[in-house]
């Protein structure tokens, strides 16, 4: 305790005395129990995603938006090009790296559920482990990573897509992965930092140390070319991202008492940066385009001297990208007059000011329950609906405000790291909200929504400030609610798996009118 005559000041709640340099914050030490750990959660996870995958289908057929990506998976792996060529369709809507993806296990397993979702269930798979890992390195906490993980498996929204041939479970991973690197980057640029320092270089110049070739952040490029490459959204974490590298830079000159941190990130990092987080992605973009660059019969592969001209002010950039600006164009029409406006309606659309709360799910299979069995009862429901846990989801609010308060008044830079992930994948739907939006939109969000969780019920239990006894409380109070996580999550699989369930039972699982 302080005595009132001690001259030294008292810190106010939301400041402290910053040290002089950055405390040593190594990852923990168990690094065979984190393995351990992560390799259980992961193999619960596969189980969760694979069993019964090749169900339900539609008398044998694609499932909602499957009629589109597997037909063209299919059309792509046979055609011997990786493209779509069909002339049926006058534009297609999509990048190709996420059917690529769904083609793999077509070509394992044949134009099949099986084939058309076996990529999907892999995804997300993956996607459960990478969360554990980046979850455990930002928390320095294996047991954090761990709450991560069952987050992760027992979350009705990314357990559904990994079950189903569609292209946001893809969009998700490749986003999160290139998150995950960029938080490598950072500790690893963290270590040369302090390296630079014991030497006495981060102040020989006003603008620190060069920091040398970062090879995560080169990662986090292909991932986030990849997540272009799947679906446009991509480029919205590709503009986050790149912002929260350079933010990352000036941050840690900052902390190591560089006279001009931000100069010095420009003058140090912004070329590196943009090679990086701009250039790789856009090369990773235009490759995956490759078979439709070496196609003679790719969609709008040939507009230059066919749908536009031969001329004009852009001439001398080779035909072969002024037809895939021309097919882009093609595609941004599409997306633009697919408007509520413009007459485009559906039943289960939602708006973004629905997703973080997950307050209208989007219903993939429900055939007529009058021909529906299995159930006993008569009628019979099959209902395959996309739906976040919501003992999960309905915690979004006061988590995102909670993580907003620690990331303004601690400067906890986890809280803020993983927010600018999640709002990357959130905010910019707001701009156009005439355009006709789903639910599935926001399966980018719940990675990040789980490790914000996650972060937070890591500190409830590590903030134990007399004894060990308010922390098993709060450690009791934690497993607890993972515990009704996990049974929401049994409690409403007959609905994200359709299963035959009675009429009486369909009903009980409906909790809000918005889910009907």
């Amino acid at each position: 305790m302080i005595r009132l005559t001690d001259p030294r000041p008292v810190p106010s709640a939301l400041t402290s005395p910053r040290p002089l340099r950055p405390a040593a914050d190594d990852l923990p030490d168990d690094r065979l129990r984190g393995w351990l750990v992560t390799a259980f959660l992961t193999t619960i996870a596969a189980i969760t995603r694979f069993i019964n995958l090749n169900y339900p289908t539609d008398g044998g057929y694609p499932v909602f938006d499957e009629k589109y990506y597997a037909s063209q998976a299919w059309e792509m792996l046979t055609n011997g090009m990786w493209i779509d060529d069909n002339p049926a369709f006058p534009v297609i809507v999509h990048p190709p790296v996420g059917k690529m993806a769904i083609a793999l296990g077509e070509a394992i397993f044949g134009y099949n559920a099986w084939g058309w979702r076996f990529s999907a269930a892999v995804a997300g798979t993956v996607l459960v482990l990478i969360v554990i890992r980046i979850a455990r390195r930002l928390a320095r906490s294996t047991m954090v990573g761990a709450i991560a993980g069952i987050l992760m498996i027992a979350d009705g929204v990314t357990f559904v897509q990994s079950r189903i041939g569609m292209l946001d479970i893809f969009l998700a991973l490749f986003a999160t992965a290139a998150f995950g690197c960029l938080v490598v980057d950072r500790d690893e640029l963290r270590a040369r930092m302090a390296h630079a320092d014991r030497a006495g270089r981060t102040t020989s110049t006003p603008y620190g140390p060069r920091p040398g070739v970062r090879w995560w952040r080169f990662a986090a490029g292909l991932f986030l070319g990849l997540a272009c490459g799947t679906k446009w959204s991509g480029i919205y974490f590709v503009v986050a991202f790149f912002l929260l590298c350079l933010v990352f830079s000036a941050t840690m000159r900052r902390s190591y008492g560089v006279t001009r941190p931000w100069v010095g990130t420009f003058v140090r990092d912004l070329v590196p940066s943009l090679y990086a987080m701009i250039v790789i992605p856009l090369g990773v973009y235009l490759a995956s385009y490759g078979g439709w660059f070496a196609s003679e019969t790719g969609i709008n592969r040939y507009a230059v001297g066919n749908q536009i001209g031969t001329g004009g002010f852009f001439s001398f950039v080779p035909d072969a990208l002024r037809s895939l600006w021309y097919n882009s164009g093609q595609v941004l029409n599409f997306h633009t007059h697919l408007t509520n406006s413009a007459g485009n309606h559906h039943p289960w659309e939602s708006k973004p000011w629905t997703w973080p709360m997950g307050l209208r799910p989007m219903l993939y299979y429900f055939p007529d329950p009058n021909t529906a069995s299995g159930c006993g009862y008569s009628p019979c429901v099959k209902a395959m609906m996309l739906l976040g846990t919501p003992v999960i989801w309905w915690l979004a609010l006061p988590v995102l405000f909670w993580a907003a308060w620690r990331s303004i008044t601690r400067r906890d830079w986890r809280y803020a790291t993983v927010l600018v992930g999640y709002l990357a994948a959130w905010l910019p739907w707001f701009v156009s909200l005439d355009r006709q939006m789903y639910f599935f939109y926001a399966t980018a969000m719940a990675p990040f929504l789980m490790m914000l969780l996650a972060i937070g019920l890591g500190d409830l239990v590590g903030r134990a400030p007399h004894s060990d006894e308010h922390r098993r409380l709060r450690l009791l109070a934690v497993c607890l609610y993972l515990g009704v996580v996990v049974a929401n999550f049994v409690w409403i699989w007959p609905i994200l798996t359709a299963l035959p369930i009675s009429m009486d039972t369909w009903q009980r699982e409906l909790w809000l009118p918005s889910w009907r």
